[in-house]
């Protein structure tokens, strides 16, 4: 039974083609190192390509004569209201022989926010510049050029804009529903290119059989069938295949206050989730917000849903530093999005507030070991302060600490520790007042000093620990501070807390989504 096997596979290599070192996976949470080759010429791959983007509900406008193809925007998580960023994929259809073809799949991913913009783009404006392009053709020139970063892709490009994505933009509607086209990247996806590979491989070889539908890890409540196609998680992290396994335990540790972290915690929720594997994300949130957080991943997201949320004093703290917010909160309404779209992806908090060193990091430690032991079969991704998720005994000013990490460490039989890594930025951070004031905490948007390495999101480990624990580390790129999700006055005028509030106590806000 193995050699007939192997004949097979065998057979449908030499038939199709195969990538080198692709290896034995096909989860779509590894990145291929390989290309996907065809043993067919170009035009016998096309009309399966379209098919293939057709049946899997993407609508894409093509350049017949070259064969090349657009697909249109797609919002992130599922089209949450508060999700900045859009997607949109070019193919490429490539020639290597009169016999043998592959295709070349582009993502290029726009955004409202400006921190994807490459340095002097507000000033970049040549004759010409974007409206030159009329054609699918023309701009796959410009994509090749600007956008191709190797095998695996990665970093910052400026594929040329459109006439039609400058007529969109022009033409979208004003406030939480439009975005700016000017802030992009363009990445080759590997992923998809095995994907569509792997789709459309038993038509080519004139097969009877369909293929099996894509498995992905589902609720109960969810409806059968779906597919991984139908979610937009943003491009495949680099090395979180590696690390995601059932009853796994992979704990981050951040800096709070940036816009990243959230969503690289997000986008890994959502891949590992699509992958077939159920993922339970656990947040430094005090213990007393479980019931609020769960009640509002099962609702409809609502504005009563969201209020009911930050009813919790834990969001209208006097120092927020960084766990509460806008990012965090964004966080909750795309794995909510998720969620409700049929992923299994659940949350839980874990932060006991009310206890101080040792006794705070043994209760923390506790809760989330009684989380994941309660779900054998489920990846937990737990994020928290990179103090309290080192796997090392020790501090500088306590030689006893034992970190939540390091309790976890010994008690769970899978633990990996990523510090965070990215490039300089900014973030919202709670420090010691600057003023000198006693037992007060500064809290605001503060430089953070960071080490340039692309900006893909990635992960890596070291095969070993460094002096703090840390099997590797995750990397988010540029950080952006990330503001309080609740902004709300406190005390009276002249209370020295730089209030404007009138005597009567103001309601809270909560911060605008976009």
């Amino acid at each position: 039974m193995r050699a007939k096997w192997f004949a097979v596979v065998t057979l449908m290599c030499f038939q199709v083609g195969c990538a080198a070192r692709q290896g034995s996976t096909f989860s779509d949470l590894f990145i291929p190192d390989g290309e996907a080759i065809y043993e067919r010429p170009l035009e016998e791959v096309w009309p399966e390509v379209r098919q293939f983007f057709t049946e899997n509900k993407l609508p894409f406008k093509e350049d017949k004569g070259s064969l090349v193809l657009e697909t249109d925007w797609r919002q992130e998580f599922g089209g949450s209201k508060i999700s900045s960023f859009w997607h949109r994929y070019m193919v490429l259809g490539k020639r290597e022989t009169p016999t043998k073809s592959k295709l070349w799949i582009i993502r290029i991913t726009k955004s409202s926010s400006t921190a994807l913009s490459p340095p002097g783009r507000e000033i970049d404006w040549g004759p010409g510049r974007g409206l030159t392009g009329g054609s699918l053709s023309e701009r796959q020139a410009a994509v090749e050029t600007e956008s191709m970063m190797g095998a695996t892709g990665g970093g910052a490009s400026d594929p040329t804009l459109s006439v039609e994505d400058w007529e969109a933009r022009l033409a979208a509607p004003r406030g939480e529903n439009s975005f700016y086209a000017g802030s992009g990247q363009g990445s080759r996806d590997l992923v998809m290119e095995w994907r569509v590979f792997r789709s459309i491989l038993p038509k080519l070889m004139k097969e009877e059989n369909a293929p099996k539908p894509v498995q992905v890890a589902t609720t109960p409540s969810a409806n059968a069938g779906a597919e991984a196609m139908a979610f937009e998680c943003g491009l495949p992290i680099l090395g979180l295949g590696k690390q995601a396994k059932p009853g796994g335990t992979l704990l981050l540790g951040e800096m709070h206050g940036t816009q990243e972290v959230p969503r690289f915690v997000a986008q890994a929720s959502c891949q590992v989730a699509v992958a077939g594997m159920p993922v339970t994300v656990g947040l430094e949130l005090p213990l007393e917000s479980q019931t609020r957080v769960g009640a509002f991943l099962e609702s409809a997201g609502a504005e009563d849903d969201w209020l009911k949320l930050m009813e919790a004093p834990f969001w209208r703290s006097p120092y927020p530093d960084g766990r509460s917010s806008e990012a965090v909160a964004n966080m909750l309404e795309q794995l909510r999005q998720l969620r409700s779209r049929g992923l299994d992806v659940d949350v839980f908090v874990f932060d006991h507030p009310t206890m101080q060193g040792q006794a705070r990091e043994d209760a923390m430690a506790a809760t989330v070991r009684h989380h994941v032991e309660s779900g054998p079969q489920r990846f937990h991704i737990v994020l928290s302060g990179n103090i309290h998720s080192r796997t090392k005994k020790g501090l500088p000013w306590d030689k006893s600490f034992r970190p939540m990490g390091l309790v976890l460490k010994d008690e769970l039989d899978s633990v990996v520790a990523l510090d965070m890594a990215y490039n300089s930025g900014s973030a919202w951070i709670c420090a010691v007042d600057r003023k000198g004031v006693k037992d007060r905490l500064d809290c605001g948007v503060r430089d953070a000093k960071g080490r340039d390495n692309g900006d893909r999101f990635f992960v890596h480990t070291w095969g070993g620990t460094n002096d703090d624990g840390y099997h590797g580390v995750f990397y988010v790129g540029a950080v952006n501070a990330a503001a309080p999700a609740v902004h709300k006055g406190l005390g009276r005028p002249g209370a020295g807390d730089n209030s404007l509030s009138p005597l009567e106590e103001a309601a809270p806000q909560v911060a605008s989504v976009r």
